[in-house]
């Protein structure tokens, strides 16, 4: 192969690496130098020079003039009479630097080599620009096109080819993608795989409910809202603070929108996910009462030594202060730091009837699930509707209905 074929080669691989040249010069003169330096141990002094656009190449060797008769390596040293011959003005000591030939020096064996070690230079060169790049981006939400769909991952494309994984765990439950659908995700880390890039995406990372409302809501973008906090399941509920450096600005309204415009586009995003937006503030039995909308709050304790809040409301409340599965509870103690117990308020619950005490007519499993949602009591299942009870418990209607009719039962009586 001949060397102007070999650097016009790994011109054009530079450009479909979009490698500036500058550094494409630096690693064709590094690879010419070790590859000369592996053929003579190192005891070899060369100097390679490369102009790639003219595709040119000059090797020089440098040898330091010694006495006739104290050449011990003809590699890195010349006799005087040698050198003398080359310029009548050498003496003792000087460097002599003699431009050699690439056929004489590299055999078809090693251009082979020279080609394989340019091509791992170029790729690790390649890769290495791109991991800082991503690691430069981390917390920053991208679009990247659904390119091979695997059972525990899915590989996406950039805008540049370069292969980005959103691995199943980072997924949306209720995410479904099709083979060349834009996806967005926001970047979780970046690593190497198998001496590759592995730039890893999530959609399930808080970081992209915060990317998601700087992208929806202006103010939050231009830094007037700011986002305190971000907690979720993903999927089902997330609860966002937020707070306002603006006193003329809600900071809830504004995140919200016109009859949820703004945040429309996020819940879509997010396959639905229901997003409570919580108005933050430094009063922590404010901030709790909060978080735990939609339910009415009567009243908060804290005992901040145990970072624990009792907090009472009607009867009616507990199931929607819990939530499906525990989730509006469990995301309110973590927004606040608080671990929250919920209490009926005693003013309202004489006539109850702890939902256990129908264990002798309703199956143990149903009150399990009632309890689940906070329905502990009687009343507090009354107090619901047949779709809310179906749709919180997941049990079917008929079920519903006939725990409805033994417990209206109970009250008639």
């Amino acid at each position: 192969m001949e060397v102007e074929n070999l650097i016009e080669s790994f011109s054009e691989f530079k450009e479909v690496k979009n490698i500036d040249r500058e550094t494409m010069m630096n690693i064709l003169q590094d690879v010419f130098k070790s590859v000369l330096a592996k053929k003579y141990d190192e005891q070899g002094d060369f100097d390679v020079i490369i102009n790639v656009d003219k595709g040119d190449l000059e090797i020089w060797k440098n040898r330091t003039v010694v006495a006739d008769d104290s050449v011990e390596d003809p590699i890195s040293q010349i006799s005087l009479s040698e050198a003398l011959r080359i310029e009548d003005d050498y003496e003792i000591g000087e460097e002599v630097s003699e431009q050699v030939s690439f056929d004489a020096e590299f055999g078809r064996r090693q251009v082979l080599s020279i080609r394989q070690h340019l091509m791992a230079r170029i790729s690790d060169q390649h890769r290495d620009e791109l991991m800082k790049r991503y690691e430069d981006r981390i917390g920053e939400i991208i679009h990247g096109e659904v390119y091979q769909i695997w059972r525990n991952e899915i590989l996406l494309q950039d805008d540049e080819g370069n292969d980005l994984s959103l691995p199943k765990d980072q997924q949306i439950p209720k995410d479904f993608f099709k083979k060349g659908e834009n996806v967005r995700a926001v970047i979780k880390e970046v690593n190497l795989k198998n001496n590759k890039a592995n730039i890893v995406l999530s959609r399930i990372a808080p970081e992209f409910i915060m990317r998601l409302f700087e992208q929806e809501v202006p103010e939050v973008f231009d830094g007037i809202i700011t986002i305190k906090d971000v907690v979720r399941v993903p999927g089902e509920r997330a609860k966002v603070a937020v707070e306002s450096y603006d006193d003329r600005i809600d900071p809830v309204g504004a995140c919200v929108g016109v009859k949820g415009s703004r945040i429309h586009g996020i819940v879509r995003e997010l396959r639905n996910e229901n997003i409570d937006v919580v108005n933050f503030t430094e009063n922590k039995q404010l901030l709790i009462s909060r978080a735990l909308s939609p339910a009415k709050i009567q009243s908060v304790t804290l005992d901040d030594d145990k970072m624990r809040a009792a907090v009472y409301m009607d009867a009616d409340q507990v199931s929607l202060a819990i939530g499906r599965g525990g989730h509006n509870i469990n995301l309110a103690g973590k927004i606040t730091g608080y671990d929250i117990d919920v209490y009926r308020d005693t003013d309202n619950i004489e006539d109850d009837v702890a939902i256990d005490e129908f264990s002798d007519v309703l199956e143990e499993w149903v009150i399990d699930c009632l309890k689940e949602i906070g329905c502990d009591t009687a009343k507090s299942v009354l107090a619901l509707s047949v779709n809310e009870l179906v749709s919180r418990t997941d049990l079917e209607q008929g079920t519903i209905e006939n725990v409805l009719e033994v417990l209206n039962a109970e009250f008639e009586d």
